[in-house]
């Protein structure tokens, strides 16, 4: 019996597949690796496409002990041996973490001062953006490198080794669903040819789809018709297309798009698009969230086709995306205020306007700004009535 993901992992850089961003020889994570300046970094991107080859690598390069945790059973007591087995150490050790994002907030602060005085190197992975997650602390600490789904040009030079390490025979539509059916995840492709190689040493199609009757991951055999599904369901709900909406979304379910990630587009478009227009939306596409990942499929799709069509039914307005575009912007060009001495925690003659009836007139800004424009739009017209009668504004 073949292993091919233990196999076919990549050792050095140079083997790498399908991330050439971070893995050729002008690639800066490659570059700061072989001149043994590389910091605490994190990587995230989808599942099968290198992460924690990656990691192996660097400790490889760098000549570093590699130890191995997932967030999900990492513990406290772990760690601290580790560090104090290095304390005085000439070399320092590099400490990976799989499932980053589920890092306790105490686990956080014990990787804090390591990582500062830089007794050990902390590379991290997720198959989400762990930034999120991670404290302001550790980010300021910290590199952060995206890895994409893998093409197929890639998959399908991986999977050749394979079918030549192990003498394997196959029909070239059986060597096409393997590589597109797997979404550009390496480690599924591998796994599928590995379990089917136990049953015949001929790999076929029907043999397969038996394994894997449906396509994983992505939603489509080819990364640039997944995003252009994801898109055109995103703009067609923006467009209130409702019957153009649920045709991407059965597109996209057809072709093996994980409930969750649709949830996830959902849930951002009802913030971006629809916003305080109808702010129950948000709610509506957070509770389909919730639902889909306890459900899943194939009852999913209903709750998903839910979702959709009350989005497209909602109106639009993007007037909370607008206001923090703008503040951000303000603020990144370095417009930094002085917060003013009545709404510090010193409360230094703060008028609290439960006092004086719901409202009272205080400065909470340095300077006037302007960010939030409500849109005469559904909700937000009644949300503007609101605030200028709180205000007694005419």
């Amino acid at each position: 019996m073949s292993d091919f993901t233990q196999l076919l992992r990549p050792k050095t850089f140079d083997d790498i597949v399908g991330q050439e961003n971070l893995s050729s020889p002008t690639a800066p994570l490659r570059v700061l690796c072989e001149k043994n300046a590389l910091g605490h970094s994190f990587f995230y991107g989808p599942a099968g496409t290198g992460k924690t080859s990656i990691a192996r690598i660097i400790a490889k390069t760098m000549e570093l002990p590699f130890y191995e945790f997932n967030a999900t059973s990492l513990k406290i007591e772990q760690l601290r041996k580790i560090f104090e087995q290095y304390k005085n150490a000439l070399q320092k050790p590099l400490i990976f973490i799989d499932e980053v994002h589920r890092l306790a907030k105490n686990q956080q602060e014990v990787l804090l001062p390591v990582m500062e005085n830089n007794s050990v190197l902390v590379i991290g992975a997720s198959t989400e953006n762990p930034f999120f997650s991670l404290t302001s602390a550790i980010r300021s600490r910290s590199m952060l490198f995206e890895l994409k789904n893998i093409e197929n040009e890639a998959l399908s030079s991986l999977v050749d080794k394979a079918f030549a390490h192990a003498n394997l025979t196959y029909d070239e539509d059986a060597k096409d669903y393997l590589i597109k059916s797997s979404g550009g995840d390496a480690r599924a492709m591998l796994k599928l040819l590995e379990f089917s190689s136990n049953i015949q040493t001929h790999i076929t199609l029907e043999l397969l789809k038996s394994l894997r009757p449906h396509a994983i991951s992505t939603g489509s055999s080819e990364a640039g018709v997944h995003y252009d599904l994801a898109s055109a369901l995103i703009k067609s709900i923006r467009g209130s297309d409702a019957d153009a909406a649920i045709y991407y979304l059965a597109r996209l379910i057809d072709g093996g798009e994980s409930a969750d990630f649709i949830a996830r587009r959902l849930v951002i478009l009802a913030s971006e698009d629809v916003g305080n227009a109808n702010p129950q939306a948000l709610t509506l596409c957070t509770s389909a969230m919730t639902s889909v990942l306890k459900i899943g499929y194939p009852e999913a799709r209903i709750i998903l086709a839910q979702a959709v069509i009350y989005l497209c039914a909602s109106p639009k307005s993007n007037s909370a995306y607008l206001a923090i575009n703008s503040a951000l912007k303000s603020v990144k060009d370095g417009v930094m205020l002085e917060i003013p001495k009545n709404i510090t925690n010193s409360h230094e003659n703060y008028l609290y306007p439960h006092d004086f009836g719901g409202y009272v007139e205080q400065k909470h800004l340095a300077k006037d700004l302007k960010f939030v424009e409500f849109k005469d739009i559904g909700y937000e017209t009644k949300m503007k009535e609101w605030i200028k009668a709180i205000t007694n504004i005419q």
